[in-house]
């Protein structure tokens, strides 16, 4: 294969005849999150909800969420791709379809979707299609998974929001963000789970484009 189509591959989805095969076996976490502690993989509780976004890197998108009251758990993984319970590596090459994804769960009562999502679109670009800042890849492309089309809804109804924002701030760019009920959430290993609270920080940074989401 040339180097320039591996590079075209950085920024086109495979299709699920071209995905690397995966693997029957999940990866579960064995430790605790580290900032809630509480089980990684504990189900949705009852009256509990949840959202996957894809803003970049999952280290940095993480410690946005675990500190919001009415958060019960975040975890990073991998969602909207092809290859069942695919490695951080295999996401890497492209040839899965995932991307990098943060999980929140959060009690609706206290949390509503429109208020996480205040923070998606704020802390991160989602004009970028398949990449986040210097990080190149379908696994950065930004995207926000929901349960339900009630959900999806909500979603539509920000973005939408958000890019009438963008406009008046003089930002002319189109958001990218794909939108969808799906709940192929697949976490990634211990290793990757609260990476900027166990190793000190990230080392990456999600910039925003500098406009309110109101």
């Amino acid at each position: 294969m040339s180097f320039m189509t591996m590079l075209s591959r950085k920024f086109e989805l495979p299709s699920p005849s071209e995905a690397l095969p995966g693997r029957l076996e999940p990866a579960v976490p064995s430790e605790k999150h580290a900032f809630l502690d509480r089980p990684l993989a504990e189900p949705v509780p009852a009256g509990g909800n949840w959202v996957v976004l894809g803003m970049g890197s999952f280290w940095a998108a993480e410690p946005l969420f675990w500190g919001l009251p009415g958060v019960l758990m975040t975890a990073a993984g991998f969602s909207g791709g092809h290859t069942p319970n695919p490695t951080y590596n295999e996401v890497g090459t492209g040839r899965t379809g995932h991307a990098e994804v943060v999980r929140v769960i959060y009690d609706p009562a206290r949390l509503s979707l429109r208020a996480i999502l205040k923070i998606f679109w704020e802390k991160h670009n989602p004009t970028q299609g398949m990449r986040q800042g210097n990080d190149v890849g379908t696994q950065f492309r930004s995207v926000i998974h929901v349960a339900d089309e009630a959900g999806v809804a909500v979603a539509e109804e920000t973005r939408q929001a958000y890019q009438d924002a963008l406009i008046q701030a003089g930002i002319k760019s189109t958001i990218t963000t794909v939108i969808a009920a799906r709940d192929d959430f697949y976490f990634a290993n211990d290793y990757h789970q609260q990476y900027a609270l166990r190793n000190g920080g990230t080392g990456k940074i999600l910039k925003g484009v500098g406009v309110l989401f109101e």
